[in-house]
């Protein structure tokens, strides 16, 4: 094993960007034998020599910018999801309105009647039914 350490001494590695193309080339791996597609079962190779090329890479800096950017992109898909599958959960004890003039979502239990409600950001005020 030393002379893969030796090798890859100096070299990039693995990073979060490396393992979603792995996960991108396998799922179009996967969709070329269920589409039978000779077309998709080319394309899944792209993906794979961008993980090889990154991985092997001397250039540290930039193959780390490279995944920084798409950390930003992935966390911010990640928290929108997140958002979503927490507004679900609450859909049981809460009602969510949008204020008609700044277009903030906004929160209120259900179950407490006709309320007054108040947009924390604009202040505009709204009678809702909880």
């Amino acid at each position: 094993m030393n002379w893969l350490k030796k090798f890859m001494t100096g070299r990039y590695g693995v990073d979060q960007l490396s393992w979603a193309l792995l996960v991108i080339s396998i799922l179009i791996s996967i969709l070329s034998r269920i589409l039978d597609s000779q077309v998709l079962a080319m394309l899944y190779i792209i993906p794979l020599g961008i993980v090889l090329y990154r991985m092997f890479s001397k250039d540290i800096s930039k193959r780390y910018q490279e995944n920084i950017k798409f950390l930003n992109k992935w966390n911010s898909i990640k928290r929108k999801i997140n958002n979503r599958i927490q507004r679900i959960k609450g859909l049981k004890y809460y009602k969510y309105y949008k204020c008609s003039n700044c277009k903030q979502t906004l929160r209120v239990p259900r179950g407490k009647g006709k309320i007054s409600i108040t947009c924390p950001k604009c202040q505009t005020v709204m009678i809702k039914k909880s």
